[in-house]
């Protein structure tokens, strides 16, 4: 991909992210020197890595490789740990004060969680945050609170309508539906002309949200702190989901490991198209009998009648607050390193991975992040808020519920509604 093409990307990324930008005050506490000699630095490191340990790990592991080159004398112990486990392991092991990892990938919706609960070494007046203004805005607002720096942004997303290229084309297919209307059509098209099915919608909360956003919906309103998931936009948009599952070319969603069922379904050709993220991508590109990248296509998910929205993911790199000065010197330089350009470039060029910094994409040559620009355009950014974490599980139980077993759109998020407001935003009222 040539560079001014690429560079063209990255203002149009960092554009996109400006909505989602919050104001981050200057640093006001931990600090530490602000340049070390790196065989000087003698530590052992524990790192929780929650990525896919089969498709992305490897890519973790040669970073790693690279990164003793430079400092001999800082062990990485590399950990994975299932991202379903991380959340509450890492809760659980810092209270206790005793098995937390020195460096955690933790998802976008935990950072301020943890850093409430004092778990998270604040990062202000150290390296981290010299060159906070190459970051994104939106995956950098995910790693402050109270306007401290408990985060670095390792990777961003969102979900994106993936598609098989060559089942459109058997089909007559020669655009990607933008709205859930051409969705539904042509779902119906490619089943009548091929036999096989045209869309699997994955039943979990955080896939229910385009549906929710394109009616102009949402989990909560932070600033104004009010819960608004069981609103009538968002009964709309999941009223939507149910019409859609209810039409020629949709597969009705398993009731257990749905996600895996889907991918499958996909992989092997059976379904054209699913709703998706691009941690998938490395998974794709292994995909031989799908035909690789080459056969994938992607697009942003398709509107409602508001607006196409997908909720924006990721990971930041965080730091165990329950470490000395020496060995928070040595995760400083470790997260510097995996979290620099060149290394973002690595990832991105390897798995696919969306950089959090706008210097990488103009380094970047994988094509497929030139593919998710216009999807990360479309990304609507998530509540920053301590309990932003626990939104999910409730969401998940209405997703079951509605997708799965045809349960009352209304009901089930209101009952969502319910749990907000007595078990996670209890001083949020009920919009």
């Amino acid at each position: 991909m040539k560079t001014s093409r690429v560079a063209a990307i990255a203002t149009a990324v960092a554009l996109a992210f400006t909505l989602g930008a919050c104001s981050t005050p200057a640093a006001t506490t931990t600090s530490t020197k602000a340049s070390v000699d790196p065989a000087s630095l003698k530590a052992s490191l524990t790192w929780w890595d929650t990525s896919d340990a089969t498709n992305e790990a490897p890519a973790f592991k040669s970073l790693i490789a690279d990164f003793n080159k430079v400092y001999p004398n800082v062990t990485i112990d590399y950990q994975t740990v299932p991202f379903s486990d991380a959340q509450n392991k890492f809760k659980t092991a810092a209270a206790a004060k005793s098995g937390a990892p020195d460096i955690l990938r933790a998802d976008v919706g935990w950072v301020a969680e943890f850093a409430s609960l004092g778990y998270l070494y604040a990062l202000d007046g150290t390296d981290l945050t010299a060159d906070k203004t190459d970051y994104l805005a939106t995956p950098l607002a995910s790693t402050t609170y109270n306007g401290k720096s408990y985060g670095v942004p390792q990777v961003t997303d969102s979900l994106g309508l993936f598609y098989n290229k060559k089942m459109f084309a058997a089909a007559g297919i020669t655009a990607a539906p933008k709205t859930w209307d051409e969705l539904k059509s042509a779902a119906a098209t490619i089943k009548e002309k091929t036999g096989k099915d045209g869309v699997a919608l994955n039943p979990a909360g955080y896939f229910m949200l385009p549906f929710i956003y394109g009616e102009g919906g949402d989990m909560v309103d932070a600033k104004a702190k009010t819960i608004t998931v069981g609103n009538a936009a968002a009964v709309k948009g999941a009223t939507t989901i149910q019409t859609l599952l209810a039409s020629p070319g949709f597969t009705k969603p398993a009731a257990t490991d749905a996600y895996s069922s889907i991918m499958t379904a996909f992989k092997a050709g059976n379904v054209a198209m699913v709703v998706q993220g691009p941690w998938e991508l490395a998974n794709m590109k292994k995909a031989t009998d799908f035909g690789g990248l080459d056969n994938l296509g992607i697009a942003p998910v398709p509107a409602g009648s508001v607006k196409a929205g997908a909720p924006v993911g990721g990971h930041d790199y965080v730091i165990y607050s329950g470490m000395d000065a020496n060995k928070a010197q040595a995760a400083i330089a470790f997260v510097k390193f995996m979290s620099s350009v060149d290394s973002q470039v690595k990832l991105a060029d390897s798995l696919g991975l969306l950089p959090t910094r706008t210097a990488a994409y103009t380094k970047v040559t994988n094509p497929v992040i030139a593919a998710f620009q216009p999807v990360m355009a479309s990304a609507v950014p998530r509540p920053w808020i301590p309990e932003g974490g626990k939104l999910f599980s409730p969401l998940d139980d209405a997703a079951t519920s509605i997708y799965v077993q045809g349960g009352d759109p209304k009901a089930a998020l209101t009952k969502v509604a319910n749990t907000y407001k007595t078990e996670v935003v209890k001083d949020y009222a009920l919009a």
